[in-house]
């Protein structure tokens, strides 16, 4: 069977660019794509949003006037994003960026890729020369970085612009007898040495590994659950940390989440291992609408927040989130904080915890939890560390946790 033409892919990757340029994720669009023209249109995808900052800076350069066709601007940021990244290509890609337009743009495409190749140096040696252009990502969000990590900043950057890896954890209830070209990164995180489509992944449709980041798999063995207690996972979907909490020990579990088709997941991802749960759609700032009055031994809330530590596998969100989205979310997870505190058992044990990288929604979230709450108290995450901050990394995303405990 032949290859669908690389015209193909590109007009439907830049459905999806465009969709992102609208203020809308690109999500369901892409999860729609067929199968032949999947890995090109995802790869085409990811790349030009990852580099939207460059891109935007380009052809603000190679463009006369502002290009209000987001569909045809979202082909052109594809195609300077693959030109930049495979120069050999540029005769074929060319030829199928201005086949994939329709009839009135096809100069306009010819003529900025064609300018982009002969500037190519110049225009690359000015865009190395802006913070936005070279490391592609929002201003707000590198002043952000900077202040919070200053002799970081540019090694998160540079990860979160990065193709990221693909970590399985073992079922511990039924571990697999295939072996896996990776590296382990304990007993039950494998780290694949290259990343490979989930249908051929030996063991996943029978339940024996999932896939889940090993920044996500510190969620588990940080709350320390044991036979018989009773445990709330109170933001759950997809369910890999409910799944993870249940294959370490016999809980009695409740899973909530606001979303009823992201709580259908939960269940599919339960079935698939053979876990079982209590799901429940509902909002885990509002227990009265759904708590039984009984306290939880152990409450993992993973709060909702801006998935900066994530943005490599979304990168849509570095462009469609907003400075103020961060305050938003610092606040909503305070109300979520206090709402579940109560709904914990004295002696009891809470994990905060975010895919951020940002202090508002991690540690300062945590410090003014603290001074609302002098009946917590937090609990080493590792030797004598109050705090687990995990920045991005070849190994694992970002991820902070902090782990509390309620006076007796």
């Amino acid at each position: 069977m032949n290859s669908p033409p690389l015209s193909a892919a590109l007009k439907a990757a830049a459905e999806a660019v465009a969709t992102v340029l609208a203020g809308r994720t690109p999500d369901v669009l892409l999860a729609d794509v067929t199968a032949a023209l999947r890995p090109a249109v995802l790869d085409l995808t990811f790349t030009a949003l990852r580099d939207h900052g460059r891109g935007d800076f380009l052809l603000g350069r190679l463009l006369e006037k502002p290009l209000k066709d987001k569909a045809v601007r979202a082909l052109l940021l594809i195609a300077l994003a693959r030109l930049e990244r495979r120069p050999e290509e540029a005769h074929t890609l060319v030829d199928q960026a201005v086949t994939a337009v329709a009839k009135p743009f096809k100069g306009l495409v010819n003529a900025v890729l064609r300018n982009f190749l002969r500037r190519h140096d110049e225009l690359l040696t000015a865009a190395d020369a802006d913070a936005v252009a070279c490391w592609r990502h929002p201003r707000w969000w590198l002043d952000k970085l900077r202040a919070a990590y200053p002799e970081r900043w540019q090694d998160i950057a540079t990860a979160g612009n990065s193709h990221p890896p693909l970590c399985l954890r073992v079922n511990a209830r039924r571990r697999p007898t295939e072996s896996f070209e990776g590296r382990q990164l304990g007993d039950d995180a494998i780290l694949l040495d290259r990343p490979v489509p989930v249908e051929r992944i030996a063991g996943f449709r029978e339940g024996r590994v999932s896939i889940q980041d090993w920044g996500a798999q510190q969620a588990g063995p940080l709350l320390d659950v044991h036979n018989g207690m009773r445990v709330l996972d109170a933001c759950a979907a997809p369910g890999g940390k409910t799944a993870h909490l249940l294959e370490l020990a016999n809980v009695d579990l409740t899973a909530l989440e606001l979303d009823p088709q992201r709580a259908r997941r939960i269940g599919e991802n339960l079935d698939r291992l053979g876990l079982k749960a209590i799901i429940k759609v509902a909002d885990a700032s509002r227990p009265q609408d759904w708590w039984d009055g009984k306290t939880f031994d152990r409450i993992l809330a993973d709060v909702p927040c801006s998935a900066s530590g994530v943005a490599r596998r979304h990168p849509d969100i570095k462009w469609l989130r907003r400075a103020a989205d961060v305050a938003a979310f610092a606040q909503a997870q305070a109300l979520i904080l206090d709402a579940l505190w109560p709904l914990l058992a004295p002696g009891g044990k809470m994990l905060y915890c975010s895919c951020s990288v940002f202090p508002e929604e991690n540690g300062e979230q945590l410090r003014a939890f603290l001074a609302r709450h002098p009946d917590a108290r937090r609990l080493p995450t590792g030797s004598h560390d109050p705090e687990l901050q995990l920045l991005p990394t070849a190994t694992h995303d970002g991820f902070y946790y902090a782990l509390l405990e309620k006076a007796s």
